[in-house]
C-alpha cells in the first residue's frame, strides 16, 4: 500500500496504533485468558493524540446511531455510559463528551471501593458499557454485575477492540450485545497488507486467534 492511500473504514485505528508504537509482537502473557499471544495492543496510548482519542468517539457514535436506526435494532437506547477502568475510561469519556451523555464508572477489583459507583444515576436506567478492548469479557461482565446489582440496565457493551477470545460469546450469553471498532484478525490483516509486519507474524497471530476458538 502506499504511503498516500488512507486506511478504509475504521482501519485507519490500527494504522493510528501503529504510528503509537501501541502494537507490539513476541509472547505476550495478557492476564489470565491470554496466554502466549503473539500481538499486544495498548490501546491506553491513545491518550497521547487526542484527536485521534475523539475520532474513536465519533466513530463509536456513528456504529450505534447505525445500529439504532436498523428496522430491528441492534442496540438499546441507553441514557449513562459506564467506562471499565483504567482503559475504558479514556474512551467512555471521550464518549460521553462527544454525545453530551453522563457518564459513571465503578473502582477497579480489589481496591476498597471495587463496589462504589462514581458519578449520578437513577436506577432503572439503561446503561451502556465502555471498554477498550475485550479478551475473554470477565471485567466487563463483572462491571455489568455491579451495575446490574445497583439497579441499573445493561443491554450493551463496545470496546475498540475485540481480542477474539471468547469475550463475544461470554457477554452474549450473560445477555449483553457486544459492539466492536475492529477485531485482532482485522488489525493483523491490515498491518501485513500495509507493509508494517511480515507475514510470519501474521500468520502466527491468524493460528492464535484459530487456537483460542477451538480451531
Amino acid at each position: 500500500m502506499s504511503k498516500t492511500t488512507r486506511p478504509a473504514g475504521n482501519l485507519w485505528l490500527a494504522e493510528e496504533l501503529w504510528k503509537l508504537n501501541a502494537i507490539d509482537f513476541g509472547d505476550f502473557t495478557l492476564g489470565r485468558t491470554a496466554v502466549h499471544s503473539p500481538i499486544y495492543v495498548n490501546l491506553r496510548r491513545l491518550i497521547s493524540n487526542p484527536k485521534a482519542l475523539s475520532r474513536c468517539a465519533r466513530i463509536i457514535k456513528d456504529e450505534l446511531e447505525t445500529l439504532l436506526s436498523m428496522r430491528n435494532p441492534h442496540v438499546q437506547p441507553f441514557s449513562v455510559v459506564a467506562g471499565v477502568p483504567f482503559g475504558g475510561l479514556h474512551v467512555a469519556t471521550a464518549f460521553s463528551l462527544a454525545v453530551s451523555t453522563p457518564m459513571i464508572y465503578i473502582h477497579p477489583p480489589a481496591t476498597d471501593k471495587a463496589d462504589v459507583i462514581e458519578g449520578i444515576y437513577v436506577r432503572g436506567q439503561t446503561c451502556l458499557i465502555i471498554d477498550d478492548l475485550i479478551t475473554g469479557g470477565g471485567s466487563i461482565l463483572q462491571t455489568a454485575a455491579t451495575l446490574s446489582e445497583a439497579g441499573l440496565v445493561v443491554r450493551d457493551a463496545v470496546t475498540l477492540l475485540d481480542r477474539q477470545e471468547g469475550g463475544r460469546a461470554a457477554l452474549k450469553a450473560a445477555g449483553i450485545n457486544l459492539v466492536a471498532i475492529l477485531t485482532l484478525e482485522q488489525i493483523a490483516t491490515y498491518l501485513m497488507s500495509a507493509g508494517h509486519i511480515e507475514e510470519e507474524w501474521y500468520r502466527r497471530t491468524m493460528a492464535y486467534i484459530e487456537s483460542r476458538n477451538g480451531g
